[in-house]
Parts: structure tokens; C-alpha cells; sequence
């Protein structure tokens, strides 16, 4: 049994641990839930006696040193945020975990359908059918192509982008991949060509952004970048907004070179009045690629799965664990609910 402090917010329990997962952790460990009390005096309180913290609040080096028998802290928002002295974790042998790869299915599910739409252009004959406008049989596909058998870029290969070439296979796409933190021979091994950043833009009729942010690519999808693709290819921005310059995004889409689609947005909820609603060549989703009951349940699922390993004196397998090499250049933004 393990001592464990539990603070999900703004994460509801609901979403994350199903009721018999629920009674599981409340009968095997001992627990000590967050209900809306005055934060820092619950964490002066019942930190030292934590082993576990499952959280996404800061963690500093101040709430670190009240807490001494602390072996591993999941954080349920699922990224590594800035709000964690990670030094100090490393220095204490601290795990800290985060569920992320729960939104890689979903995410990749979305990505392969925003990218048919996109060749097809189904939503746009959708939206023109509505109006009466529909274009039928050839003339309405002059510019449509197909996904099987072209090129597809992907950057970043991570959980996102592993998931996405997956799902890939039965189109039998040439895939090149960039990812500078990744070796090239690994990326053959997981089937893939290695290619820099410029090349994949210019090579591929689909492009996929799929990374993390980091110190090194934000706004990585400049107007310069932008400028060699192909006339009429496609990207697709699925992970964080800051991986692009939004202003660049949407005039090569309103100028009719390329096609977008995004998930994400440099503000969000967008406001009514945002002029990039009425950018043509743009497909767009309200950041909801991940956003499925089915992933947040997961997260629970996991915790779970790594906690029973700690306990038992195992390394964690099922999250992903913070690397001192990386952490810290992570730009992750938690995800603010509308």
C-alpha cells in the first residue's frame, strides 16, 4: 500500500478512472483526495507523508522538499510542463510520468480522415450540396487525388506520428519522416525514411505535423517553409498551434497553393470574429481530434498499470517517463477547457 495524494483538477475523476478502477486504488493504496480546499495549506499538510502524486499542479522545489518519501508523480494533464523543478526529481530519482500517448489512436484516426477530406474535398461538396451548388461526378473531383500510393511527410515520430504511419500501411504510401531527435537508422527500422525538414516539405503531397513543441521548432511552419511545398499538396497541423505562424498558414491557404487542415488554434475557444474562419482551402476541427471519453479513460488505465509496477519495485512502462536530455525543452501549453 502507498501513500498516495490525488489532485486530477481541472481534470474531473470521472473522466479518468471508470468506478471499478476508482474502488481499486481506494482499496489498495491509501489516499488522500484534493475537494476544493485551499491548495497550498493541503499540500503543506499531507506532502510528507506522499509517495505518489497523481497531479498536474506545480511541483517546485519548494513542494518538493516538504515531501521526502515522493518516488513518482502522473501528471493527468499529460504533458511536461513547465511547472516542475525536473532537476530536482532526477536528483531524487523521482519518476515523473505522463499518460500522453492515450490521445495518439485518436489524433492519427483524425489526421487520416482530415487528409481524405482534404484530397476529396468532401466537406467542401458537402458544404456546396447544402447550398445547392454541388459539382457532379468528374467536374466536382478536378482536384481531388488519392492517398493511396502518394507521398506523405510526417514531422515529428513520436506517439502521434507512430500511430498515424500505422494506419497508413493499407495506402501504401512512400513515407519520409523527420525527427531530430531520433537517429536515422532507428527510423528504418520502424520502416520509414529519414529525410531533413526541407526535403520532406518539398517531396511530399501530404505533410503532417505531428510534433511535440520544443525550444527548436516553434513557428517551425514559417512562410519560408511553407514556400516549398508543392502547388496544391496538403498539411495538416494536428499537435500544437505554436508549431506554426499562423498569418503565413492562412494566406498560402487563402492564396490557393496549398490545402490546410488544423485541429488547433493560437487561441482557443477562436473568436466569432477571427478572420481565418472565412480562409478557403481550409479545413478546420475544434481541437478535438483527442478529445474522446474513450482516451481520458485511458489515462486512469495507465496510472494504474505503472503504479502496481512501482509498487511491486518495477520500472514504468505504460506512461512515458520524463528524460533529463529533453524535459526541459518541452513548450507544451496545457489545453484551457471553453
Amino acid at each position: 500500500m502507498m501513500h498516495i495524494l490525488y489532485d486530477p483538477d481541472p481534470r474531473a475523476t470521472e473522466e479518468i478512472f471508470s468506478a471499478t478502477e476508482l474502488a481499486y486504488l481506494r482499496a489498495n493504496h491509501s489516499v488522500i483526495e484534493w475537494q476544493g480546499e485551499e491548495r497550498d495549506a493541503f499540500y503543506a499538510r499531507h506532502l510528507p507523508q506522499t509517495e505518489v502524486l497523481i497531479s498536474q499542479q506545480a511541483m517546485g522545489g519548494d513542494r518538493l522538499g516538504m515531501a521526502p518519501h515522493l518516488r513518482v508523480i502522473f501528471n493527468v494533464e499529460t504533458n511536461f510542463l513547465p511547472n516542475v523543478d525536473y532537476d530536482a526529481c532526477f536528483a531524487r530519482g523521482i519518476h515523473v510520468l505522463a499518460p500522453g500517448a492515450v490521445f495518439a489512436a485518436p489524433v492519427a484516426e483524425m489526421a487520416l480522415g482530415m487528409a481524405l477530406s482534404l484530397a476529396r474535398n468532401i466537406h467542401g461538396e458537402h458544404a456546396a450540396f447544402l447550398r445547392g451548388e454541388e459539382k457532379w461526378l468528374f467536374e466536382g473531383n478536378r482536384q481531388s487525388e488519392l492517398l493511396a500510393g502518394s507521398t506523405v511527410g510526417i514531422v515529428g515520430f513520436g506517439d502521434l506520428g507512430r500511430a498515424l504511419h500505422r494506419l497508413l500501411h493499407p495506402f501504401a504510401p512512400r513515407v519520409q519522416v523527420f525527427d531530430p531527435w531520433l537517429p536515422e537508422g532507428h527510423l528504418r527500422r520502424l520502416g520509414v525514411h529519414p529525410v531533413g525538414f526541407d526535403q520532406l516539405l518539398a517531396e511530399n503531397r501530404f505533410v503532417f505535423v505531428m510534433a511535440t513543441i520544443t525550444t527548436d521548432n516553434v513557428g517551425m511552419i514559417d512562410a519560408r517553409a511553407l514556400a516549398l511545398m508543392q502547388p496544391g499538396a496538403m498539411l495538416l497541423l494536428m499537435s500544437r498551434a505554436a508549431a506554426a505562424d499562423f498569418p503565413a498558414l492562412t494566406e498560402a491557404a487563402r492564396s490557393g497553393r496549398i490545402r490546410v487542415a488544423t485541429d488547433v488554434f493560437p487561441v482557443e475557444p477562436l473568436p466569432l470574429q477571427d478572420p481565418i474562419r472565412s480562409v478557403p482551402n481550409m479545413l478546420f476541427s475544434p481541437h478535438r481530434a483527442g478529445a474522446l471519453s474513450f482516451a481520458l479513460r485511458e489515462i486512469g488505465t495507465r496510472v494504474l498499470e505503472d503504479l502496481d509496477l512501482i509498487a511491486r519495485g518495477l520500472p514504468p512502462v505504460a506512461c512515458r517517463r520524463a528524460e533529463r536530455e529533453t524535459v526541459t525543452r518541452m513548450r507544451s501549453k496545457p489545453v484551457e477547457k471553453p
